[in-house]
């Protein structure tokens, strides 16, 4: 009897494993960042359905693997506090209307007899529109200054330096990077710019390279929808809802542009790992597909095996597995914005 009793326990012990863990993890996760945007109780039948306690919990298991990159937390943490390193940039520059900082990092040339003006590259750390910090970049602004010879900026946001800019994004920074060239050429007032100095910017950015960018905020809700994400997600905060998410989208302010203003657009680098399941490869096909189709020119660099962390983090280190072939197509298409010949 005692055995039969305890046979029957482990079958129910490890069925209530399976159900309380997956719906345990959904909950907090939900109780943390967001609830479905429902009425009353309803938010709560809709955060139980069994669907959306798998995907959430699947998605929630896989940010497991960024452990790996523990070595790389500790070199950055180290490599910015190190006094010893403040040769290379200058710390928590303020800027803005509303005193952002950013860093900036010198190019190994700087000072050399005979170097004129070298060229600004503005890079924008992703986080889903609501996370990061510009500290977290430190090794990738290093080395990006070192490969292509230029004034790196990090900013904690954005910002408009003068000379040949070119701007780099991750994911939400992609976007944001995409948005803010696309908003000057079009001339919103929102951006607090006065329209002769967004022209003089928009004429001063030499290109646009986006790493594993979203364009298309209506298709990205739909794959956040798929994984059970999308109340969690930042995103449709960060857009102010979804009625804006056609607002906030390259792609639908591209469909709209007149022929004078498309012919403002600075050409577009696009590169996206194949196995990025955070953003899926087609935002950067489709919005290449656009790009090509409005004569405005796109190079898009599709990387095998490659995920959504590691075309950024991979940057960081020249021990990095990809650290080679990302740089390479950075760079040769670099080199193209601001008209150098690419020795790369």
């Amino acid at each position: 009897m005692i055995g039969l009793k305890y046979s029957m326990s482990l079958p129910m012990a490890a069925g209530a494993l399976l159900v309380g863990i997956p719906y345990s993890i959904s909950l907090v996760a939900q109780w943390m960042y967001g609830w479905p945007n429902k009425p009353g109780y309803k938010k709560y039948i809709e955060a139980l359905k069994p669907r959306r306690i798998y995907c959430l919990t699947r998605a929630v298991l896989e940010m497991l693997k960024y452990f790996q990159y523990g070595k790389l937390y500790f070199q950055w943490k180290s490599w910015y506090k190190n006094v010893e390193n403040h040769k290379h940039y200058e710390k928590g520059i303020t800027f803005g209307r509303r005193s952002n900082k950013l860093d900036l990092y010198y190019p190994p040339t700087v000072g050399q007899p005979g170097r004129g003006p070298v060229p600004v590259v503005v890079f924008i750390y992703g986080g889903a529109w609501g996370s990061g910090e510009r500290s977290i970049y430190c090794l990738l602004a290093m080395q990006m200054a070192k490969e292509l010879s230029a004034t790196v900026i990090c900013p904690d946001y954005c910002t408009y330096p003068k000379d040949n800019i070119v701007l780099i994004g991750h994911s939400a920074g992609a976007h944001l990077a995409a948005l803010t060239v696309l908003f000057m050429v079009e001339g919103r007032d929102e951006l607090f710019i006065e329209a002769k100095k967004q022209t003089e910017i928009t004429m001063a950015i030499r290109g646009v390279t986006g790493l594993s960018g979203v364009y298309n905020i209506v298709d990205h809700y739909e794959h956040e929808q798929m994984r059970a994400v999308e109340y969690v997600s930042t995103m449709h905060k960060a857009m102010n809802g979804v009625e804006n998410f056609p607002y906030y989208s390259p792609t639908h302010l591209l469909k709209k542009f007149s022929e004078a203003q498309l012919k403002r657009v600075p050409p577009f680098c696009l590169l996206h790992g194949t196995t990025d399941i955070i953003v899926p490869v087609e935002s950067s096909q489709k919005f290449s597909e656009l790009l090509t189709s409005l004569s405005i020119k796109v190079s898009l660099y599709l990387m095998p095996k490659m995920d959504h962390t590691e075309i950024v983090t991979d940057l960081m280190a020249t021990d990095r597995h990809f650290y080679k072939t990302v740089y390479s197509c950075i760079k040769q298409e670099y080199s193209k914005f601001i008209g150098q010949v690419c020795d790369c």
